[in-house]
């Protein structure tokens, strides 16, 4: 782990921290049940950044139960299994108004170890993968295909999953059945594009294209696949405004994405440590999180 997560102290005394993630910490229970607490921490490029943004972790929160809900006949998620309360985990009322609104009780799973990303829109890692070979992850695009265009169909193109301070690195399908076999792979593409395409229909009537998002699923202990950590947040996500869209270049965003463009302007190597972000950047990010927490879920 980098020095920044090392050197924070853990939120909770009553409960043992089992995991502390590039923006969530994860604490112990029960041999069922773990509590999940969403910091401001913000990670671009797999580096945590020293400075996180205000409500930040609140703002996740809401949106990701948003979905949960919204995406539970497609796929159990990780709350729907839980059978703890907040207050029964932390029955002490001052260290629960700590994490309040930032914390939730969830199943404890066997996570699998791919990133699950569908991409809607050719921006990114991906289309710095098509400008060099025309596929993504070895998928096959048309030619001719610009910046940010819309894809014929959502595609499939999983990444590994990186430990904190490594970078997820794109990966074929074929990668995926070698790694948790194709009933699995198979069952994880199909849910993936299930939910993605459910999803960005619900937030093109707001306002808002998902661009691309990544899943994370884990196994319960009847082999069951079940949706886990976030979805369908702007760190997990890119959300563009829709009315602002151009095919061609890269259009405005209410996700981290912000933040990666204003780094990109710096003298910085995207290895750890990162650098500070000043109050103006802090403040926009902030807004625009809010903004993308209002429109989807009304808030």
């Amino acid at each position: 782990m980098s020095d920044i997560l090392e050197s924070t102290p853990a939120e909770l005394t009553s409960l043992p921290l089992i995991y502390r993630g590039k923006v969530r910490d994860v604490y112990g229970i029960d041999d069922r049940h773990i509590l999940i607490v969403a910091t401001d921490r913000l990670s671009a490029f797999d580096v945590v950044l020293p400075t996180g943004i205000p409500g930040k972790g609140a703002m996740l929160t809401a949106i990701s139960n948003f979905w949960f809900e919204r995406t539970r006949q497609i796929v159990p998620n990780h709350l729907d299994l839980a059978t703890v309360t907040l207050e029964q985990a932390l029955p002490d009322p001052a260290e629960r108004a700590r994490v309040e609104g930032r914390a939730v009780v969830a199943r404890k799973l066997r996570g699998l170890p791919v990133e699950a990303i569908v991409r809607g829109y050719l921006i990114g890692s991906g289309w710095k993968d098509y400008r060099t070979s025309g596929a993504v992850c070895g998928i096959a695009l048309p030619a001719g295909l610009r910046l940010a265009e819309r894809l014929p169909e959502p595609i499939f193109t999983p990444s590994t999953k990186a430990a904190v301070g490594d970078h997820d690195e794109n990966v074929s399908y074929e990668a995926v059945v070698a790694q948790i076999g194709a009933g699995l792979a198979a069952q994880v593409r199909d849910t993936s594009l299930r939910l993605y395409r459910e999803a960005a229909a619900w937030a093109l009537t707001r306002g808002i294209i998902i661009a691309d998002t990544k899943f994370e699923f884990g196994l319960d202990e009847h082999g069951t696949l079940v949706l886990m950590d976030e979805a369908l947040t702007p760190d997990s996500s890119r959300f563009w405004p829709a009315d602002q869209y151009r095919a061609g270049s890269n259009p405005p965003s209410f996700d981290k994405q912000f933040v990666r463009d204003y780094l990109e302007t710096l003298d910085w190597n995207k290895q750890a440590p990162g650098p500070a972000l000043p109050e103006e950047i802090l403040e926009r990010s902030a807004a625009k999180y809010r903004e993308a927490m209002t429109r989807l879920t009304g808030l």
